[in-house]
């Protein structure tokens, strides 16, 4: 499952940047993962909150998230 993942955010970052391997771009991998699993966090920080009929208040704003809230 995550061996696929990696795979398509090397791929991506190989194309766009014009890296020749993964140390090239580490940092930038580092980075997409911090903020996908920032965004399952919110996510799911959300859910809990509409469960207990409270408002929630998200960390990013909506266009740096991937879903409409």
């Amino acid at each position: 499952m995550f061996e696929q993942a990696f795979k398509n955010i090397d791929d991506a970052l190989r194309k766009e940047a014009g890296c020749a391997s993964e140390l090239d771009y580490a940092e930038q991998t580092s980075w997409l993962l911090f903020l996908k699993y920032l965004d399952g966090l919110e996510q799911d920080k959300a859910m809990e909150a509409e469960l207990e009929g409270k408002a929630y208040c998200y960390l990013l704003d909506e266009p740096f998230t991937r879903s409409a809230r």
